[in-house]
């Protein structure tokens, strides 16, 4: 562990990265953030308790500290869409989900964007890009489980009601088939609603870190919030008892596709 991030070191190729999970927020960023902002609602409560197995399947864990408010990530470094034309957090978002002000007296500047990156941004990518090269040493592949949540319905980024598991693989590009065809098999044959490359394709880490021509197959679990959490934004264990099995036989049968 360091100060930005928590990192968990196991054995085996897979990883698992919470990049939305944190919830500090300096004080100084803190006092010019509305109360609306301050909620956090568009934090991903309680992943890593819902991931409980982790260690046993030998994973390394990637935790942010710092909440996505501060800087989010799961976004480039040049702040570029993910989805162009439609609306999206960026890299440090002025506005919640709901379309909430995040800041009493405007948005930072392009200047403490930059010193933001480097502070924040920085130190959990180059925690996740020594995991993948450790595992990549070790095993010669490895498994990248980004691991999200949001809220079933939100109106400002899909219409309707959201699956309960949205995997996304950048459409294919950053997992081999047959691993994300595996993992997601599991998924479609539970009780849960599931999709693949539907509204949520993976973002950045997915994007970037997946690269299965080089044995790094990448993909992004986003949770309805509905399927694990109760109203006070914590694990519902009964929910929660029906879905951590499900999750933890999609990852072992992506890792065993990998061979």
């Amino acid at each position: 562990m360091t100060g930005d991030v928590i990192v968990t070191q196991g054995h085996g190729p897979l990883i698992i990265s919470f990049p939305h999970v944190g919830t500090d927020i300096p004080d100084a960023i803190a006092a010019r953030m509305t109360p609306e902002a301050l909620r956090l609602d568009d934090t991903d409560f309680e992943q890593p308790a819902l991931y409980d197995f982790a260690a046993a399947l030998g994973a390394t864990t990637i935790t942010a500290r710092w909440s996505r408010l501060v800087i989010d990530v799961n976004r480039p470094p040049d702040n570029r869409p993910l989805y162009p034309g439609q609306w999206g957090a960026g890299l440090v978002p002025d506005e919640t989900f709901l379309g909430e002000a995040v800041y009493r007296d405007g948005p930072p500047d392009e200047a403490e964007i930059a010193g933001r990156r480097e502070r924040f941004w920085r130190p959990y990518h180059g925690a996740l890009a020594l995991a993948v090269a450790t595992a990549l040493d070790r095993h010669g592949h490895a498994l990248l489980w980004d691991a999200h949540s949001i809220s079933a319905v939100v109106p400002r980024l899909f219409e309707g009601t959201l699956p309960d598991l949205n995997m996304g693989t950048a459409a294919g590009d950053a997992c081999a088939a047959v691993v994300s065809d595996a993992a997601f098999a599991v998924c479609a044959a539970s009780p849960f609603s599931a999709v693949l490359n539907g509204r949520f394709k993976g973002g950045y880490i997915t994007r970037c870190y997946g690269q299965p021509a080089q044995g790094v197959h990448a993909i992004q679990m986003e949770l309805a919030k509905s399927s694990h959490l109760g109203a006070d934004n914590r694990v519902d264990e009964t929910r929660a008892a029906t879905l951590r099995p499900v999750l933890r036989a999609a990852i072992e049968a992506g890792l065993l596709a990998l061979g």
